[in-house]
C-alpha cells in the first residue's frame, strides 16, 4: 500500500510539471506587417524601344570631275563649309590650252560661216537673172548651212572646254563637316574613275535609322483594332533616345519615314526619325535605343520597381489573396516609365502586390495589410484601403 501511495504522488508530480512547462511555452509570433499597392488601370504611353544607328541628313561625296594634277586642298580636314566653297584646286593649264583651241575653232568657224552668206547674198541677185545656175545657188545655201553647223559646234566644244576648266576648283555641293581628304598635292586625279576627294555630311538636324520586327507592328495593329492602344490621327510620333552611356538625349525628334513592306532577310520593317543636333551631340554611326511614344493604352497597368524581382527566369511579385495568404506571380514586364514597370502580363485590376516587407514573408505565409496614413487599420482585406499603384 506504501508504495503504491509513493507511485501515485510521483505520478502526480510529474503531471504538475507538465502542466506548468505547458503553461510557459512562449506564444506564436503574429503575422508580419506588410504594405501592397493595388493594381488600377489608367490610361500610360505605350513606349517601344528599339536599337538603331545615327546617319546624316546628307552626304556627300566630292569627286573629280577632270583628269588632272591636285596643286593645292584649300579647305581645313574636319571644318565646316559651306555650298560653293573651293575645296580643291587641279591644274588648269592643260585645260586652259583646251579652251584656246576650241575657241580658235569656233572663230575659224564664224569666219567660213560668214563667207558663205555673203555668197548666198550674191547668188540670189544672179539666179534671179539667171546669171548662175539654180544648181551653184543650191550649192552656196548648203555650205552656209553647214557653216553654221560647224559654229553651233564648235560653240558646244567651248562651252564644254569652260565648263572643265571651272571644275579645276572643286567646291563643296552642300554645306556641312568636310572629312578628311583623300588625296594630296600632286596626285592625279580622273574623271573617269570618279576619284573620290573628300565628304561633306550635314549633321543638324540628323537621322536616326531602325527597324521593328513584323510581329511587333501586327501585335501594335491587333491592338488598335480590339482598343487596347489609341493612336493620333494627327500629329507627329515623338521619339527619345538613350545614349551609349545610359543618358538621355536632350532634344525629342519624330517620326519622318516609315517602310510600307518587310525586308525579306531580316523579317524587319525600316523606321526613321529626325532629330535636332545643334551641339553635334549626335555623330553618324554611333549606336543608340530609341524610345518611340506609340500611342496610348487606356486600361494600362503599372507596378512599382521595388515590388518586382527580376531574375533569368523573368520577373516576378509577390500578390496578398482575399485570404491575407502570400503567393508569388510571375508577371511580363514592359518598359521602365519612372520609378514603374508596365505590366503586360501577369497582373489584373484589383490584385494586391506586395511592395514593403517583401524580405518578411514566405509564400503561403499569412501577413497583416498596413494601415494606409490616416485611415484606421483593420484586419478585414476587404477593409484594407492600400495606395493604388500610380
Amino acid at each position: 500500500m506504501l508504495y503504491s501511495a509513493k507511485v501515485r504522488t510521483t505520478l502526480l508530480l510529474a503531471t504538475l510539471l507538465l502542466a506548468g512547462c505547458a503553461q510557459e511555452a512562449p506564444p506564436a509570433p503574429p503575422p508580419p506587417e506588410v504594405t501592397v499597392v493595388t493594381i488600377a488601370p489608367r490610361p500610360i504611353t505605350n513606349i517601344v524601344e528599339l536599337p538603331g544607328r545615327i546617319q546624316a541628313v546628307r552626304t556627300s561625296e566630292v569627286r573629280a570631275r577632270v583628269d588632272g594634277i591636285v596643286q593645292r586642298r584649300l579647305y581645313e580636314e574636319g571644318s565646316d563649309v559651306r555650298a560653293g566653297q573651293p575645296l580643291f584646286a587641279i591644274d588648269p593649264r592643260p585645260l586652259r590650252a583646251s579652251l584656246n583651241a576650241v575657241q580658235a575653232s569656233l572663230a575659224r568657224a564664224r569666219a567660213t560661216a560668214a563667207n558663205a552668206a555673203q555668197d548666198v547674198a550674191r547668188y540670189q541677185g544672179l539666179v534671179a537673172q539667171q546669171a548662175i545656175s539654180k544648181q551653184e545657188y543650191d550649192s552656196a545655201v548648203a555650205r552656209l548651212r553647214t557653216a553654221e553647223a560647224d559654229v553651233a559646234q564648235a560653240g558646244a566644244q567651248v562651252e564644254a572646254a569652260r565648263l572643265n576648266l571651272g571644275y579645276t576648283t572643286v567646291t563643296a555641293p552642300i554645306s556641312g563637316r568636310a572629312g578628311r581628304a583623300q588625296v594630296t598635292e600632286g596626285a592625279l586625279v580622273s574623271a573617269a574613275g570618279g576619284t573620290l576627294l573628300t565628304t561633306i555630311e550635314q549633321l543638324n538636324p540628323i537621322y536616326v535609322n531602325f527597324s521593328q520586327s513584323s510581329s511587333d507592328l501586327l501585335k501594335i495593329r491587333q491592338d488598335i483594332n480590339a482598343g487596347r492602344l489609341n493612336l493620333p490621327t494627327l500629329g507627329r510620333v515623338e521619339v527619345q533616345l538613350v545614349l551609349e552611356d545610359g543618358s538621355l538625349y536632350g532634344p525629342t525628334g519624330h517620326i519622318d519615314f516609315l517602310d510600307l513592306s518587310i525586308d525579306e532577310a531580316t523579317g524587319t520593317a525600316a523606321l526613321r526619325a529626325e532629330f535636332p543636333n545643334p551641339g553635334r551631340t549626335l555623330l553618324p554611326g554611333q549606336f543608340v535605343r530609341a524610345r518611340i511614344s506609340a500611342g496610348i493604352r487606356p486600361d494600362g497597368l503599372t507596378v512599382p520597381q521595388r515590388a518586382v524581382k527580376l531574375a533569368a527566369q523573368g520577373a516576378s511579385v509577390m500578390v496578398v489573396d482575399a485570404k491575407n495568404v502570400v503567393a508569388p506571380r510571375q508577371i511580363k514586364v514592359g518598359d521602365l516609365q519612372g520609378s514603374e514597370w508596365v505590366v503586360l502580363d501577369g497582373l489584373k485590376a484589383g490584385d494586391r502586390v506586395i511592395v514593403d516587407g517583401l524580405q518578411k514573408v514566405q509564400p503561403g505565409q499569412p501577413v497583416t495589410i498596413a494601415k494606409p496614413a490616416g485611415r484606421p487599420a483593420s484586419a478585414q482585406p476587404k477593409a484594407a484601403q492600400p495606395n493604388a499603384a500610380r
